[in-house]
């Protein structure tokens, strides 16, 4: 597909002149000494005085007031130019202690001092991320649900209150609002090249948040309060984010001519891509992530606005307009609801759209882009594993749209791994994905019953009024009957009729079933909603699994150590005896889930009634192994009642097949 190549800039011409003009208009030259006290304090009343507001209403006059602080800006950008480290630590450093990231402002100092476009850049995007974080820890002070957007953050009564109206207002001038300079979002959703952020405006937020850590020391010492720092969020089972192999030099050496060739990668935005790999290499892996993020976006908004053949949607919109951003081009439908073809496109190898929102949107997954924009991770603990997998699907994207004379790159040794990868990609954290992994581990939980300890038989069966039950011997005589009707929607031959319980229920048969290929891209929400429900049921069957491991482990300890009373030795024998039977019943409920999951897109088939009477089987199921959760637990131990309450699930579920009323059918 052929890109266009003529893009300077992605900033509509109303933002660009906000961004790039507006601030430089007025060149009176602004005494630093009037924002300044001598300790190194903010005067505040100087700085909010340049606040403009609108003659018909009391809100912000943006355009005055950017054009009114341009000088201030610039005076500070001056006055920090001339500080040395040294002094700069002494007089600053514990003004940003109540963010929780020093560090991160200082290292912002340095690159001040060098001015090096994507540093800036850079440093603004880590700045912001972490003022939001720490503003939002300021929130909890008064309020209890922190806002999710920065805007609305900025906005709220609870900050209003701390630092004053027109502080805030001052803020939201510069990150706040899409009809200031809005800086944090054109950065993030990678609307601006690096020459376009004037390093002035990177000093003021420096210098406005050192304030803001002034006014908080006051507020807190008159309130008696306390700052506490919500604990970062960690990515958790790396091993599930793990799908291309880990990236040497050669393959880094290889992206770094990619980019310059590759018609995903806008010509202005080229020292962005070269600065996020050299961060990959030198070990700064939230750097690197956080300068190839917004570059995939606006890459990937090319590419949209391309295909859709919309291309004013490749700038930025006005305040009356929104974003192109990752989750409309990521969704299914346009605004005017024809289909977007992005996804389409991004299908040619096979694996495009399912990892963008494994690793951006999906809510089980690890949520990068939001995670890191919203300084709800660690900046210096950023894993590689999580880096490699962005950068490596770069490169695939970038090799995917490059011309046909870079066919060599494509099938070099080093590159082709990547490429194989991301042709079998399949999604991990859609909700399909993740009730396949719950079944999977719910098995391995339950085959770990066999190993349990427990004592002999004969001495169980001495137990007085401890007898064998026939309602047990029923019920295991319903389970093959319930089995042979799954027969037909089951791989062949994996039934033996001398065993037909442990010769079907196997872990084998459920990978097999789970390997099935389902879309994950746009589920319906008949799918959905399921789904929800069936994960719902396999977490109750683990919960059971794993009250049954603990409570055979703690009585059979007690059994040797001859603590049990009789009445708890007669509920050990009845749990002995359950377990038989519940084994079983819990694996029959795992098939049941499986083979219901690889059928689930044809729920959208039935009408409204027959989509509802399956629904209320389905939460009649779950109800089951609600009340199992609550039999089995320590506070309950009714063993014998789980007997009747399974012999009552097993019959509906055998009459539900028997009209063939399920997903399988």
């Amino acid at each position: 597909m052929s890109l266009p190549d003529s893009v300077t800039t992605c900033l509509s011409q109303p933002v660009h002149y906000v961004i790039c003009e507006l601030g430089f208009e007025k060149k009176d030259t602004y005494d630093i000494n009037n924002i300044l006290s001598g300790n190194g304090k903010v005067c505040w009343q100087a700085v909010t005085e340049h606040v403009r507001y609108l003659e018909s209403e009391p809100s912000v006059d943006y355009i005055k007031s950017i054009r009114s602080l341009g000088p201030v800006c610039e005076s500070v950008n001056l006055y920090f130019k001339s500080l040395a480290k040294e002094q700069f630590v002494i007089q600053y450093a514990s003004w940003f202690h109540w963010t929780n990231c020093t560090q991160v402002f200082l290292e912002v100092f340095d690159v001040l001092q060098y001015t090096q476009a994507t540093e800036v850049a850079l440093g603004l995007m880590k700045l912001t991320s972490c003022l939001e974080r720490a503003l939002g820890d300021v929130y909890l002070l008064k309020g209890n649900d922190c806002p999710f957007l920065l805007r609305d953050l900025l906005a709220s009564e609870q900050l209003a209150d701390v630092f004053g109206q027109a502080v805030m207002d001052v803020l939201r001038i510069f990150i706040g609002s899409p009809c200031g300079l809005n800086l944090r979002n054109v950065l993030w959703h990678g609307f601006v090249s690096p020459q376009e952020i004037p390093d002035k405006y990177c000093a003021m937020l420096l210098f406005l948040t050192a304030g803001l850590g002034q006014l908080l020391q006051t507020y807190l010492l008159q309130t008696k309060g306390v700052l506490v720092h919500r604990p970062y969020v960690f990515f958790i089972n790396l091993e599930e984010l793990d799908t291309f192999p880990d990236l040497n030099n050669e393959i880094l050496s290889i992206a770094e001519e990619l980019v310059k060739v590759s018609s995903f990668v806008l010509k202005m935005m080229l020292p962005f891509w070269i600065a996020a790999l050299t961060a990959f290499k030198q070990s700064r892996y939230a750097d690197c992530v956080i300068l190839l993020l917004p570059q995939l976006e606006v890459g990937l908004r090319l590419l949209f606005t391309t295909t859709n053949k919309c291309p004013n949607r490749l700038l930025t919109a006005e305040s009356s307009a929104l974003y192109t951003t990752f989750d409309e081009m990521l969704a299914k439908y346009l605004d005017n609801e024809e289909i977007n073809q992005l996804p389409v496109v991004l299908e040619e190898p096979a694996m495009g759209s399912d990892f963008l929102w494994d690793f951006l949107n999906h809510q089980e997954g690890p949520r990068v882009r939001d995670r890191l924009s919203h300084g709800e991770i660690n900046l210096e603990t950023f894993p590689r594993v999580v880096a490699n997998q962005i950068i490596g699907f770069a490169i695939t994207i970038l090799c995917r749209f490059s011309d046909e004379d870079m066919y060599s790159f494509k099938e070099h040794m080093v590159i082709k791994p990547l490429m194989n990868c991301a042709s079998c990609y399949q999604s991990r954290f859609h909700p399909v994905s993740r009730l396949k992994k719950q079944v999977l581990e719910c098995m391995k939980s339950i085959l770990l019953w066999p190993e349990l300890p427990t004592v002999p038989e004969e001495q169980i069966e001495k137990i007085k009024g401890l007898e064998g039950n026939a309602e047990a011997n029923t019920l295991m005589l319903i389970i093959p009957e319930i089995i042979s009707q799954f027969q037909h929607y089951m791989p062949q031959n994996c039934c033996s009729s001398d065993d037909p319980i442990d010769s079907v229920l196997t872990e084998r048969l459920l990978v097999e079933l789970c390997d099935t290929r389902l879309s994950t891209l746009y589920s319906p929400r008949a799918v959905l909603e399921v789904v929800v429900v069936l994960r719902k049921i396999s977490a109750q069957c683990h919960q059971v699994s794993q009250q049954v491991i603990a409570a055979a482990g703690l009585r059979y300890e007690q059994w040797l150590n001859k603590t049990l009373r009789s009445r708890q030795r007669h509920n050990y024998g009845r749990m002995l005896s359950s377990i038989k039977f519940l084994s079983p019943v819990l694996r029959l409920i795992l098939l049941l889930i499986t083979l219901e999951l690889v059928s689930v897109y044809s729920v959208s088939k039935k009408n409204p009634f027959d989509y509802q009477q399956y629904l209320k089987f389905l939460k009649s199921v779950l109800q089951y192994t609600e009340n199992l959760v609550t039999y089995t637990g320590p506070e309950k131990n009714k063993w014998d009642e789980t007997m009747e309450l399974t012999k009552k699930i097993l019959i509906k579920i055998r009459k539900i097949s028997d009209r063939k009323l399920m997903l399988m059918h």
